[in-house]
């Protein structure tokens, strides 16, 4: 009876069992993706997940105990090479598994087990490289990500305004209030304003030329 045995034998000896996984776990880091059983892929993750994590320590020791369970140099310079960079990030579950139903013959419940940073149909970031995104706190990233508010546009009643104090100024005071009033919208209370405004500059510099020639004129009689 096999009462708390936890272990998938897989229906072979110990040696049969271990040569086995070993050849699916080069297998699977040199192709980064390979179909096989259910019952196989549930045993090749469990085999193959710590010496993945082994892998990111890039050290004499930790290849020497990876090559005592694979037994293959390519395998080694492949999973601490390219693999090791881009899971550098992820601490755990480098593996993904997806049932593909029945095989024909047999019966038996197939799948396809793969590592999760190499799908990018799954995973759009997987093309781009993960040292380079900078991480970034949730605070930062709203700071960052608002945008600075728009400088309110001048309304409407603040430009009257503005050319109300203008036309005072060149005008006098009944005959700018008289025209803003008579014009029932905004841009037309502007334009009467500013006509205002031009009309009174240019009866001051017509009455400046004829006060000249009036002071001329008084100092030539006394002169005379």
């Amino acid at each position: 009876m096999r009462h708390g045995d936890k272990i998938n034998n897989l229906g072979r000896t110990a040696s049969h069992r271990r040569a086995l996984l070993s050849n699916l776990a080069s297998n699977l880091i040199e192709h980064k993706r390979i179909t096989t059983t259910l019952a196989k892929a549930k045993a090749l993750r469990r085999y193959i997940e710590p010496l993945v994590t082994k892998a990111k320590d890039n050290t004499t020791h930790s290849r020497r105990v990876v090559f005592s369970y694979l037994q293959n140099k390519d395998s080694i310079t492949e999973l601490f090479g390219p693999i090791a960079e881009k899971i550098a990030d992820r601490p755990g579950g480098y593996l993904r598994i997806i049932k593909l139903g029945f095989r024909r013959g047999d019966g038996a419940e197939t799948a396809m087990i793969e590592f999760v940073d190499y799908n990018e149909v799954y995973n759009p970031k997987a093309g781009k490289d993960s040292g380079s995104a900078r991480k970034t706190r949730r605070g930062s990233r709203r700071k960052s990500s608002a945008t600075p508010p728009a400088p309110k546009a001048a309304a409407p009643a603040e430009v009257v305004e503005d050319v109300v104090e203008d036309a005072v100024e060149a005008a006098p005071v009944e005959t700018v209030v008289e025209a803003v009033a008579e014009a029932p919208v905004v841009e037309e209370a502007v334009e009467a304003a500013t006509e205002v405004v031009e009309d009174a500059v240019a009866e001051t510099t017509e009455e400046a030329p004829a006060q000249d020639e009036s002071a001329g004129e008084e100092e030539e009689n006394k002169e005379a």
